[in-house]
């Protein structure tokens, strides 16, 4: 078995589809790495990964943003295709098996239809107690994602 795990923010918005009576949610990861070429110039070389996650649980879908970072596992799947003008091209898919948040698009993204991102809302890291409960429970958990 071959098991690739990626690093990378979402490209667009994940889609949820039905397909033959199986849930699938489809989304893209980028992952940018830089590097240095052979004559010293600051290079970026971006890598793009269709994810497929054949699954019944999609309460993980309204998180799955556009530029929300998230760890992804499963088997590769490499496609080869022929270009309308002949050309020859190659592309990724991933088989997803897991799927965790990372964390969410940075807060000066330029969101300005108000909503913001669920992700933001729900991470654990931003967790600050109201003062009505600061005196109650401390070692309760922070966790109230639905999945």
């Amino acid at each position: 078995m071959i098991k690739l795990q990626v690093i990378g923010n979402l490209g667009k918005d994940a889609l949820v589809n039905n397909v033959n009576g199986k849930t699938v949610i489809n989304f893209n990861v980028a992952h940018t790495e830089r590097y240095k070429d052979a004559q010293g110039n600051q290079k970026d070389r971006t890598t793009w990964v269709d994810c497929s996650y054949w699954t019944d649980r999609t309460a993980v879908a309204p998180y799955l943003k556009k530029g929300t970072q998230v760890y992804v596992e499963g088997t590769p799947d490499v496609r080869s295709y022929t270009t309308a003008d002949g050309r020859n091209g190659a592309s990724l898919t991933l088989r997803i098996v897991s799927v965790q948040l990372l964390g969410a698009k940075p807060s000066g993204s330029g969101n300005s239809d108000g909503a913001g991102n669920p992700a933001d809302q729900n991470s654990g890291s931003s967790y600050n107690p109201s003062p009505a409960s600061a005196g109650g429970n401390e070692d309760a958990p922070v966790d109230d994602l639905p999945f």
